[in-house]
C-alpha cells in the first residue's frame, strides 16, 4: 500500500459523503469529460475510485492511466453542485494531483506533456517572485501590441504556419482592452476618478485582491473594478506585496507552494486591513477572478493544519467577496443605458466551487437598456482550465466549440464573464469559430455605463 499521503487524510475526510453516494450518476452529465468521451474512468465517482484504488494500493500510483484519467480533468467543479451526497471533489483532485506529482514521479512515472512541464517550472519559479512575474507579462504586453504580430496575427498568416500557435497567440490577443470582435468597443477610460460619494452614506472599505494575470494582462479590469467601487461608495484600500493566490498551483498538485502563497497574502492584508475582529477595519477583499476567489475562500481547509495559520485563515477567507457578490448585497448604483444584447457565460468557479450563481446577473440586469439574453448551458465548462487548452487541445476545442455554437445562437454582441482564463478561452473560441460577439468582463459594462453617466471626473 502507498504510504500515507494528502490524498489518504482528504479520503479519510470525504469518506462519509464518498460512502454516501448512491450511484445516481447525476454527476456524469454535469462532467465535460465524460460527455465528450463517454468513459466511467473519465468521470467524477470514476476517478474517485481510481483515487480509493491508489490509496488502497490496488493500483499503482505510477500507473500512466491513473494519471491519464486525473489529467483529462478540467477541475471544473460541476460534479459538485450535482452530487446529492455533497462530495468535496475538488479537494480530492488537487490531492491526487499532489500525490502523482510526488509519489508517482519517485516510481518513475512520465512527468507528462512539455506543456506540463514549462507549466511547473512557471509555477515554481516565476509565478511566486513578483520581479519575474512582471517582467512575462511586460513581454506578454509586447508581443500583443507588436504592430508586425498583430498583422501577421489578423490576416491568418500565424493560423497558415502553425493552428496550435495561432490558438496561443489568440489567447493573448484576447487579454487587451479592445480585444475581440471590433463592431462594439467598450472604452477603458483609464484616464479618470470616480466622483464623490452621495450624501449621507458612509464610505464602504474594501481592498481589491488584484492578482497576478489580471494586474499582468487584464489590468483594464482591475481599473474598472475599482473605479465601480468608488461610484458606489466604497473606500478603496490599496494592500500592496500581494502575490499570486496559488490557485494554478493548488489545480496543477503544488499544494505546498499554494499554501506559502496564501501566507504572504494573509500577511499581506493583515497588514493593512487588521484582523477580521478588528471592529475599526471591517474592510471586504474584493475578487473579480473566480478562479482565484475560489482558492482565496479556501485558504482555511488549505491552511487548516498549520497552527499559526489556521485560525487567521478561515477569518482571511471570510473577508473576500466577488465583485458580482458584493455589489447586488449592497446596492447596485444604476448608470447611463448601455443598449446592447448581453449574454453571459459563468465561470465554473464562480457558479460550482463559490456557488455564486446569479450576482453576474443581476449586475447586468442593474445596467439600464441591456437586453439580456440566457445563455444555454451558461454553467458548462468552456475548456479553458488553466492550460487545458494547450495540454488537451482536443478536448478543449470540442467543448469549446459547444460553447460557442450556444453562444452564436443566443445572438448576443457581449459576452460576459467573470475569469482571466475563461476570457481568454472565450475570446480565442470567438475567432476560431466566428462568432460576432466581444467578450468583455462583466464589471467593465458597469464601468462604461458609469463613464457615459458622468460618474468619473478627469484627472487633475
Amino acid at each position: 500500500m502507498l504510504q500515507h499521503t494528502s490524498l489518504h487524510t482528504t479520503l479519510d475526510a470525504e469518506m462519509d459523503k464518498i460512502l454516501g453516494c448512491i450511484h445516481c450518476g447525476l454527476c456524469l452529465p454535469a462532467c465535460p469529460t465524460y460527455q465528450q468521451v463517454g468513459n466511467e474512468n473519465d468521470s467524477p465517482r470514476g476517478r474517485i475510485y481510481l483515487m480509493r484504488a491508489v490509496a488502497e494500493g490496488k493500483l499503482d500510483v505510477a500507473n500512466p492511466a491513473f494519471a491519464r484519467h486525473i489529467d483529462l480533468c478540467l477541475g471544473c467543479r460541476a460534479c459538485e453542485t450535482a452530487c446529492p451526497a455533497g462530495v468535496n471533489y475538488g479537494h480530492l483532485l488537487e490531492s491526487a494531483r499532489e500525490t502523482i506529482n510526488e509519489h508517482g514521479a519517485k516510481k518513475g512515472a512520465k512527468s507528462g506533456s512539455f506543456q506540463k512541464l514549462m507549466l511547473r517550472l512557471a509555477l515554481r519559479h516565476v509565478f511566486p517572485y513578483p520581479k519575474r512575474l512582471e517582467k512575462v507579462f511586460a513581454l506578454s504586453r509586447v508581443m500583443r501590441g507588436n504592430a508586425l504580430i498583430k498583422f501577421a496575427y489578423n490576416r491568418g498568416i500565424v493560423r497558415k504556419i502553425s493552428r496550435k500557435a495561432d490558438f496561443a497567440l489568440s489567447l493573448l490577443m484576447t487579454t487587451a482592452p479592445t480585444a475581440g470582435s471590433q463592431n462594439v468597443k467598450i472604452k477603458a477610460a483609464e484616464q479618470a476618478q470616480p466622483a464623490a460619494a452621495e450624501p449621507g452614506q458612509s464610505l464602504l472599505p474594501v481592498a481589491v485582491f488584484t492578482g497576478c494575470v489580471m494586474e499582468g494582462l487584464f489590468k483594464h479590469a482591475n481599473d474598472a473594478t475599482k473605479r465601480v467601487l468608488s461610484a458606489n461608495n466604497c473606500q478603496n484600500i490599496e494592500v500592496p506585496k500581494q502575490l499570486c493566490c496559488g490557485a494554478l498551483h493548488a489545480h496543477s498538485g503544488d499544494l505546498e507552494t499554494a499554501r506559502k502563497l496564501a501566507r504572504q497574502n494573509i500577511d499581506a492584508f493583515e497588514r493593512f486591513l487588521g484582523s477580521d475582529h478588528n471592529p475599526e477595519n471591517p474592510a471586504t477583499i474584493i475578487i473579480n477572478a473566480a478562479g482565484c476567489g475560489a482558492l482565496l475562500k479556501e485558504y482555511g481547509p488549505l491552511l487548516k493544519d498549520d497552527p499559526a495559520y489556521a485560525a487567521r485563515a478561515e477569518a482571511f477567507s471570510r473577508r473576500v467577496k466577488d465583485v458580482t457578490e458584493f455589489l447586488v448585497a449592497n446596492g447596485i448604483r444604476p448608470g447611463a443605458e448601455i443598449k446592447q444584447q448581453v449574454t453571459l457565460d459563468a465561470p465554473c468557479h464562480l457558479y460550482h466551487a463559490q456557488r455564486v450563481m446569479t450576482a453576474p446577473q443581476q449586475v447586468l440586469a442593474a445596467i439600464p437598456g441591456v437586453e439580456y439574453r440566457q445563455l444555454e448551458g451558461m454553467q458548462d465548462c468552456c475548456g479553458g482550465a488553466g492550460i487545458y487548452n494547450l495540454s488537451e487541445p482536443e478536448m478543449s476545442e470540442g467543448i469549446l466549440s459547444d460553447k460557442i455554437g450556444k453562444v452564436k445562437a443566443t445572438g448576443a454582441r457581449l459576452l460576459a464573464t467573470a475569469n482571466p482564463g475563461c476570457h481568454m478561452q472565450l475570446g480565442a473560441g470567438v475567432r476560431l469559430f466566428q462568432a460576432d460577439c466581444q467578450v468583455v468582463h462583466v464589471v467593465e459594462l458597469l464601468d462604461e455605463s458609469y463613464r457615459q453617466a458622468g460618474f468619473y471626473q478627469p484627472e487633475a
